[in-house]
Parts: C-alpha cells; sequence; structure tokens
C-alpha cells in the first residue's frame, strides 16, 4: 500500500511526506490512510490496492473530501473519541523510531521529572498512582518496586514479560511496534526508582517486528544519550538489551522467564523466594509486563494522582482491551476501569460479525473464565471480575456466537494445559491430561454424573496444589463452560 501511494503520487508530479506511523487499533477500518492537515486528521479506509488511484482522484490529500472510504477526523471516529488513551495516546500517531516525534508529543517528560528525584520519591509515586501489574496477577507495581529498593544487593535488574501469549492479545506488540520509546522510558525510570542498572525485554520470539523496532529504538537512545553508563543525565547507568523468548508459553510466567533468561529450560520456580528478592541470576529483580512499564511515562509526567484519578476503586488507571475473536469490529480499546463488558462487546466491538447472538466471551487468555451473557454487565475491575470467579488478565476479550460448542472450548483449555505444561508439578503434568480423558468421557455420555463429580475435584486439585497460574487457572474455563453451559456436556451436543 505504502509503495502503490508513493508511486501514484510520483506519477501525478505530487510531493508527499509518507509516514509509516503504525495502528491506531482500528482494526476493522484498516489499511487506514491519514492525511495531516492544519483541522487535524483525515482519515480513509479500509483502503484496499484498487482503491488508491481512486483516492488522488478525489485530492485526498486535501483532507476535507468526498469520497466513499472518508472517515471524516479520524479523532471524531466513535470507536477512537469514547476511549481515554492514556499509554495509547501517541501510538498510530508518530513515526515509530523518531526521538524528535516522541519528543513533542510529551516523550520523556516522565524520566526528565524522575532524574531530579529520589528513589523514594518514584516509588512512592508509583504507589499513589495505584498501578497494578497489567500482565495478569495485577500485584501493586509501588510495592513490588519497593522490595526491590529495599533489597541490598550490588546487581539489580529490571526485566520486561513481553512474552504476551494469550489468545486474542496484542497491546504489547502495538506498544513495542508503535511506540518503543515508551516502553524504554518506563523502564529506565523504574531502574533509577530501585537502583538497577541493566534491563532485558524479553520478548515473544513471533514478534520479529517488534524485534527489529525495539533494537533500533535501543541504539538511537544510547545514542542520544538516555541509555548508557549516564543514561539521561542523572549520572547513573542503565543499559538495556532485548532478548528472544524460547516459544513457550510458561515462559509468560515470571519465575519460568527468569529461568529462560538464565539460559536455561523455563521451568517455573517455587515461591518463596520472591523475584524481587532473588531473582535474575539471584539478584533482586523488578519483574512487569510491557504495559505495566508504559504506563510509568505518563505517571512521572503528570503526577500518581492524575493517572489514579482515572478507573474504579481499587482498580486505578486504564486497560488496553483488546477486542477479539467473532466481532465486527475487532480492535484496541484504552478505557478506564469502571465501564461494563457489554459495552466493550457491542458499542465498541458492534456485535459478532456473523451477525449471530453472542454467546459467550472468553476475558484473560486462555485461563480465563468463560463468561454467560447474564454477566455481561459486570464492571471491568479486578474486583468484580474476581467476585464471578473471572480475570481481567492482560485484557484480552474473545467473543463467541450461538455456535460455539462449550464442551470443546472446556476441553482444549485442558489440552492447552498439556502442551504449555512445563511439568514441575504433578497436578498440572498429569492432571491436565486426566482433565481432557475425563472431558472425553462426559461428551460421550459415559457415565456422566459421576464423571462430572471427578472433574470438579481433579479441577480443585489443580487449583490447590498447581506450583503457578498454569495449573491453577486452567480449571477456571473448565467450570465455568460446566457452570454455565451444562448442555453443551451431553452426547447429543458435545459430540
Amino acid at each position: 500500500m505504502a509503495t502503490l501511494i508513493r508511486r501514484e503520487a510520483k506519477r501525478r508530479g505530487m510531493d508527499i511526506d509518507l509516514v509509516r506511523n503504525g495502528s491506531r487499533g482500528l482494526f476493522w477500518l484498516e489499511p487506514l490512510i491519514e492525511v495531516d492537515t492544519a483541522e487535524g486528521r483525515y482519515g480513509f479506509g479500509p483502503v484496499e490496492l484498487d482503491d488508491v488511484a481512486s483516492l488522488f482522484d478525489a485530492c485526498f490529500e486535501r483532507g476535507a473530501v468526498e469520497h466513499p472510504l472518508a472517515l471524516g477526523l479520524t479523532e471524531d471516529i466513535s470507536y477512537l473519541k469514547q476511549q481515554q488513551r492514556v499509554t495509547f495516546a501517541r501510538v498510530g500517531i508518530t513515526d515509530p523510531l523518531s526521538l524528535d516525534d516522541y519528543r513533542a508529543l510529551d516523550g520523556f517528560k516522565g524520566l526528565t521529572r524522575a532524574v531530579s528525584r529520589s528513589s523514594q520519591h518514584l516509588v512512592d509515586e508509583v504507589k499513589v498512582s495505584g498501578l497494578r501489574g497489567r500482565g495478569g496477577a495485577a500485584f501493586p507495581t509501588g510495592i513490588k518496586w519497593q522490595t526491590v529498593l529495599d533489597t541490598p544487593a550490588e546487581q539489580k535488574y529490571i526485566v520486561c514479560n513481553a512474552d504476551e501469549g494469550d489468545s486474542g492479545t496484542f497491546a504489547d506488540r502495538m506498544v513495542m511496534e508503535c511506540d518503543p520509546y515508551m516502553l524504554i522510558e518506563g523502564m529506565i525510570i523504574s531502574g533509577l526508582a530501585v537502583g538497577a542498572t541493566q534491563g532485558y525485554i524479553y520478548l515473544r520470539e513471533e514478534y520479529p517486528l517488534a524485534h527489529k523496532v525495539l533494537n533500533e529504538a535501543i541504539d538511537r537512545a544510547t545514542a542520544a544519550g538516555y541509555l548508557g553508563a549516564n543514561a539521561a543525565d542523572s549520572g547513573r547507568t542503565f543499559e538495556l538489551e532485548v532478548r528472544l523468548g524460547a516459544g513457550a508459553y510458561i515462559c509468560g510466567e515470571e519465575t519460568s522467564l527468569l529461568e529462560s533468561l538464565e539460559g536455561k529450560r523455563g521451568m517455573v520456580r517455587a515461591k518463596p523466594p520472591l523475584p524481587a528478592i532473588v531473582g535474575l541470576f539471584g539478584q533482586p529483580t523488578v519483574v512487569n509486563n510491557v504495559l505495566t512499564f508504559a504506563a510509568i511515562p505518563a505517571i512521572l509526567a503528570e503526577g500518581g494522582a492524575h493517572y489514579a484519578d482515572y478507573g474504579f476503586e481499587r482498580s486505578k488507571g486504564t486497560l488496553p482491551f483488546q477486542l477479539a475473536g467473532n466481532l465486527r469490529q475487532g480492535g484496541l480499546v484504552e478505557l478506564a476501569f469502571g465501564r461494563r463488558l457489554r459495552e466493550l462487546i457491542h458499542e465498541f466491538g458492534g456485535g459478532t460479525h456473523s451477525g449471530r447472538p453472542v454467546r459467550a466471551v472468553q476475558v484473560g487468555g486462555p485461563l480465563g473464565a468463560y463468561l454467560s451473557p447474564e454477566q455481561f454487565d459486570v464492571l471491568l475491575d479486578y474486583e468484580s471480575f474476581g467476585h464471578i470467579g473471572a480475570v481481567l488478565g492482560h485484557g484480552g476479550v474473545v467473543v463467541f456466537d450461538e455456535s460455539v460448542n462449550m464442551a470443546q472450548q472446556a476441553r482444549f483449555s485442558m489440552e492447552f494445559c498439556v502442551e504449555e505444561s512445563c511439568g514441575k508439578c504433578t497436578p498440572c503434568r498429569i492432571g491436565s491430561v486426566r482433565g481432557v480423558e475425563v472431558i472425553d468421557k462426559i461428551i460421550a455420555g459415559d457415565d456422566r454424573a459421576a464423571n462430572i463429580e471427578l472433574l470438579e475435584d481433579l479441577c480443585d486439585t489443580m487449583i490447590q496444589g498447581s506450583l503457578c497460574a498454569m495449573g491453577g487457572m486452567t480449571p477456571f474455563p473448565v467450570k465455568s463452560a460446566l457452570q454455565y453451559f451444562p448442555e453443551d456436556f451431553n452426547d447429543s451436543k458435545g459430540a
């Protein structure tokens, strides 16, 4: 598309400045072309290759023109206008690798303020913000940082978990591909806050573009003095490297990630000790995911209290929800906590792509519970989801219409655990295998009542006995499917 636009402009003798600015997350309107004017950016989409000539014929470079693909001002598109974009304020707007673009839109403002403050002050600011880990566990970020700060050691580390493996998630990828300096800035601030001098981004192997962009961004940030022996003129050292992941879902668990980063097989460590005390190479380590670090620059730039003003009760700030599955308008939606799941599905997602009624929604990745329509009015915050036995996790939302077979989805959840378990603990390693077998018996109608009771007992054993969330949460989708969609587990429906 970019090549064709340049070629068409040249053929017409037009001099244009074409910027590849990443995605705004309006996926159903992509490829999206925006024209920058004095009034703002005018959007056109979704554009196919055959549409390019007609756009030039309509003089689309003027912005406000008549064309079937004209969307008006991009910022006025309802899907975007209803959001509260804090973390994603620049994503899809700037040239991802342009330091000038980044600085022009408040980039490094938080770091500039952080440099003049003490480590304890930085940790306190994060505590005031109420930021909780955006990777799934939702542990208070400030408390984790305080532990690392208070643990004496000659060497400390900052580790970014960028092994984004949950179904339907892509927010981390968008940050790294479209606004990499935000992640870099957040990690530098974290290093200043806890006294760490070395950072690592543990990147999902399947993200080659993110790998390329991050390495280039790190090189440019180092050349500009933001990284290195005198990071951002702070008088302190902070170095940053990207390390590719091992292609295993379990390496998204923080201790398994650390094992992999050390060059070992990615297997879960028993806790305690916590990574904040004994982490990478046995040293105090901050482990947060991409979205957590990406929230830090805005917190330091505008203040923790400003960030905390977003959100609901104990769930402060915003969360980028990722809408996927059977939806008309899949994409990224950043909202303050406290809205309802139903709004995400229907107001933003536009209902199912198939036009059939929504039957189930899985939130929080492959270990999240399946929710029925009766639960769609649940508030989008950590506690409200916890009260119904569900998790927000990384914010992934996968929608299914009425054609879905929930018995097969339950079986898939157990089978996923079979494939992805690190094998260290018995409840996860053996329990998931037995779980698939028992679900197959239930679907086949083999002593259904007794096997459902056995499955429930097996799920409880996995929840209580597993070392990590892989085995401890696999039962969530299974139990929710049994509870809310029992009709799918008989032989006529489930076979």
